[in-house]
């Protein structure tokens, strides 16, 4: 699995920015078959920062309806980064 495949998206909300807030915590949308192995190298590769811990969970998808007709979103993987002392957070994250 390629290093961009591996990692999808930042996530940014409410509150994933009470937790950035820290200096050390960043969030993202990871790859569902993605591992904390794997995670942790891209994140590495990727912004150039050593990673202390990875936290991961699986976000089920919600139902939703349109009139009578009801689908489902689908499930997907979020990532807990903790960069070790330090580290600078990323500048894509800074100004959000």
């Amino acid at each position: 699995m390629k290093l961009t495949d591996v990692i999808r998206r930042p996530l940014i909300t409410e509150k994933t920015t009470i937790q950035r807030e820290d200096g050390r915590t960043i969030v993202f949308q990871v790859a569902t078959d993605a591992t904390k192995v794997e995670v942790k190298q891209a994140i590495e590769k990727l912004l150039g920062s050593k990673v202390e811990s990875v936290r991961t969970t699986l976000v089920h998808g919600k139902v939703k309806r349109q009139g009578r007709f009801a689908g489902r979103r689908s499930d997907w993987k979020k990532a807990y980064v903790r960069l070790r002392d330090g580290q600078k957070m990323p500048e894509f994250l800074e100004g959000a």
